[in-house]
């Protein structure tokens, strides 16, 4: 039992890192691309935006997240231009978003609507 703890708590860290919001900056950040890829699911749903030369990957909601705000799979088309404002990777360099609130064809999705932003 004793080695279940110890090994459990070594590996934590790291597995549970990055669930949450604590990797993320405080500040609020909005960035507008192209899709490039979607892998949706859990824990979460990924969308890769192309902005400018770079790739950016914005978490967006589980599936019952998504779903609650109106954001349907069929909605992250290859090629369609979608904004995120959330916050951004606290890590230098790192190009990852997490959403609050996305917007695709002039339409808002909030996917945290009891969060203040």
């Amino acid at each position: 039992m004793l080695l279940v703890l110890v090994s459990g708590a070594w590996l934590t860290p790291g597995v549970f890192a990055h669930h949450g919001w604590g990797w993320a900056t405080e500040e609020e950040f909005d960035i507008t691309g192209r899709i490039i890829a979607v892998r949706l699911g859990n824990p979460h749903g990924e969308v890769t935006l192309e902005v400018g030369n770079e790739q950016w990957v914005v978490e967006v909601g589980q599936p019952w997240r998504n779903a609650d705000a109106g954001l349907t799979d069929e909605l992250f088309q290859i090629g369609q231009t979608m904004t995120a404002h959330g916050h951004r990777s606290s890590r230098p360099g790192e190009r990852l978003v997490k959403a609050e609130r996305v917007v695709i064809d002039g339409r808002d999705y909030n996917l945290y609507p009891d969060r203040k932003s």
